[in-house]
C-alpha cells in the first residue's frame, strides 16, 4: 500500500476577474497531519472545495489510494471517504445531534420507518470511541461552538472517512477545547487517517503537523516535513517577504478616561457585576476560559444583549445603549466573531457591506447617496485593508474568511468610532493580515480612541494590549497589565469562579 493517500495534481480554478489556482499540488501521506498554509485569498479553501465537489476544477487530476476521483458534489466526496469541516459550520440548528450526523441516510426499520433507536445507538458508539459525552439527542442550537464541531468530525467518523480537511478548527476554541480536538486529531492518525489542517495558529502548526504545504497567490510554494519549515521559513514563504516583527511597537500613553463600565449584569446570561474603565489611546483585553463571558460583556455594552443593571459612561456621560443603533450613534462600534452569520451581507457586494454603517455620511439632500463618495471611500479601505478582490463590485460572500473580515473591519473605521469593541478580530486571518489589523487597532488607539478586545490567542492579547481583563464564571476575576504578567497568572484567574 502506498504512503500516499491523496495527491492533487496541478490543479486549475479561474472565477471571473481572478485565477484563484494556478497549478496548485498537494500530497497527503497516510496517518499523518499536513498543515495547508497561506495568506488569505492563497487558494487554500479554494483547493480544499475543488477537492470536495463545492467547485468544479478547470484542470488538474485528484488521486485517492492512487486511483482518480472528481466528486460531483459534497455527498459524493463523503461517501467515497473524503469529510470537510468547515470553519463556519453550516447545520441544521433546529434537529437534534443525531439528525445531524444521519441525515439524508437514516438507519430504516422494516425498510421504512427511520429507526430512532438505531441512529441513538450508532451515534453513542462513535461519541464513546472519540471520547466525546454528548448526549445524540440533544438540540444542536443548545451546544457550544467547539462541540458542535466535534460533532461534524463524529459525522466524518460516521462515513467512514479516509481524509478529513480540518478549515481553522480552532479559531473559536480555548485552549482546553483545543486540547480536546489535539487528541481525537491523534486518535484519527492512529486509525490511519489523512489529515489536511488549514490555520493561520503558528504554534499549533509546530506541534499537531507532520508536513507543511504553502501555498501563495494560488500557486503551490513549498511543502517539506514540519521539522525542516521554522516559523520564520513558513511566514516568508506565506508573504514572500520578511517579517520579523509579529506585533507592531506600541507608542503613546493613555489618556483621560473615555469609556467607563459599573456594575454590569446582563438580563439573560450570567455576566454579573462586571466594572472596569478605558482611557483614551489604551488596548484593553479581555480574556477567560469558553462561556466565561466574554463576548457577552461586549454585546450588552452594545445593546445586543439586554442589560439588567448597571451603567455605562462615555466621557463622564452616561449612555443607555439600549440597542445598536443608538450605540453607534454614541460613538460606539463592535466586530463580532462570527462574521458569516450576523457580521456581513452575503448577498451585498464589498462596496455597500464596507459603507452600511456609516450611511449619513453619503448622503445628498438628505434622501439619494452619492455613489462616488461611496466607492472613493471603498476603495480607500481596500487599499487600507490589502484585501484581495477582483473588484469591489464583487459579492463579499465570494472573498476568503480573512478579507471578509477586512471589509468588516473597514466598514467600522469608517463610523470613527470613539469605543471600539473587537471579539476575536483575528480569527481566521493569516499572519501578514494580522500585522496589519494589529497596526489599525493601534493607530486608532493612538487617535486617542478607546479599544476592548477579545481574543482566545494569548500571545496576541499579550503582543498588543495594555491591560488584560480575566473573565471566569460571568465574572470580573482579576485584572493584570500585559508588561507584568504570564499566561500562567492569566488561566490561573480565568480558573478562578469556572
Amino acid at each position: 500500500m502506498s504512503d500516499i493517500l491523496l495527491e492533487m495534481r496541478n490543479v486549475e480554478k479561474s472565477f471571473p476577474g481572478v485565477k484563484a489556482l494556478d497549478g496548485a499540488q498537494l500530497k497527503l501521506r497516510r496517518g499523518t497531519v499536513h498543515a495547508l498554509m497561506g495568506e488569505n485569498g492563497a487558494g487554500k479553501s479554494t483547493l480544499m472545495k475543488c477537492l470536495f465537489g463545492i467547485y468544479e476544477k478547470d484542470a488538474g487530476e485528484v488521486l485517492l489510494d492512487g486511483r482518480p476521483v472528481s466528486f460531483k458534489n459534497p455527498k459524493d466526496a463523503l461517501e467515497n471517504g473524503v469529510a470537510m469541516v468547515h470553519q463556519e459550520l453550516n447545520q441544521a440548528m433546529t434537529r437534534n445531534v443525531m439528525d445531524n450526523i444521519w441525515l439524508g441516510r437514516y438507519p430504516l426499520k422494516f425498510g421504512i420507518f427511520t429507526s430512532e433507536s438505531e441512529m441513538y445507538k450508532r451515534t453513542a458508539e462513535i461519541f464513546k470511541s472519540l471520547g466525546l459525552t454528548v448526549d445524540p439527542a440533544s438540540p444542536m442550537k443548545k451546544l457550544s461552538v467547539s462541540t458542535r464541531q466535534m460533532v461534524e468530525i463524529a459525522k466524518a467518523v460516521s462515513y467512514g472517512a479516509k481524509v478529513i480537511v480540518l478549515d481553522e478548527p480552532t479559531s473559536s476554541l480555548t485552549d482546553e477545547e483545543t486540547e480536546r480536538l489535539f487528541r481525537i486529531i491523534s486518535m484519527l492518525k492512529e486509525r490511519g487517517c489523512g489529515i489536511i489542517y488549514i490555520s493561520h495558529k503558528m504554534e499549533e502548526i509546530r506541534r499537531i503537523s507532520d508536513d507543511v504545504t504553502v501555498m501563495r497567490d494560488g500557486r503551490h510554494i513549498e511543502t517539506d516535513r514540519t521539522e525542516n519549515m521554522p516559523m520564520e521559513k513558513i511566514i516568508k514563504l506565506m508573504v514572500g517577504r520578511e517579517l520579523k516583527e509579529r506585533f507592531p511597537e506600541k507608542t503613546g500613553e493613555a489618556g483621560d478616561v473615555i469609556l467607563e463600565v459599573k456594575n454590569l449584569t446582563a438580563e439573560h446570561s450570567h455576566v454579573k457585576d462586571v466594572s472596569f474603565s478605558v482611557r483614551a489611546g489604551e488596548v484593553v483585553g479581555i480574556a477567560g476560559l469558553g462561556g466565561a463571558g466574554r463576548t457577552e460583556v461586549l454585546e450588552t455594552i452594545f445593546g445586543i444583549a439586554e442589560r439588567r443593571s448597571g451603567e455605562i459612561f462615555l466621557y463622564g456621560k452616561p449612555v443607555r445603549n439600549k440597542n445598536p443603533i443608538e450605540s453607534i450613534k454614541n460613538g460606539f462600534a463592535l466586530i463580532t466573531e462570527e462574521r458569516r452569520r450576523d457580521g456581513i451581507f452575503g448577498i451585498l457586494d464589498i462596496t455597500e457591506n464596507t459603507v452600511v454603517s456609516s450611511l449619513d455620511k453619503y448622503r445628498l439632500g438628505g434622501v439619494l447617496l452619492s455613489e462616488g463618495k461611496m466607492k472613493s471611500e471603498t476603495d480607500r479601505m481596500i487599499a487600507a485593508m490589502r484585501i484581495k478582490t477582483p473588484s469591489k463590485s464583487a459579492k463579499i460572500r465570494s472573498l476568503s474568511g480573512g478579507n471578509q473580515q477586512k471589509v468588516i473591519m473597514g466598514r467600522w473605521l469608517l463610523t470613527d468610532p470613539h469605543v471600539l469593541l473587537l471579539d476575536e478580530p483575528t480569527r481566521g486571518i493569516d499572519v501578514g493580515a494580522k500585522y496589519e489589523i494589529y497596526s489599525l487597532i493601534l493607530e486608532l488607539a493612538s487617535r486617542g480612541r478607546a479599544v476592548i478586545m477579545v481574543s482566545s490567542e494569548m500571545p496576541e492579547l499579550l503582543g498588543i494590549c495594555d491591560r488584560i481583563l480575566v473573565m471566569s464564571g460571568g465574572r470580573l476575576a482579576g485584572e493584570v497589565r500585559t508588561a507584568d504578567t504570564t499566561q500562567e497568572e492569566i488561566m490561573e484567574l480565568a480558573a478562578r469562579f469556572a
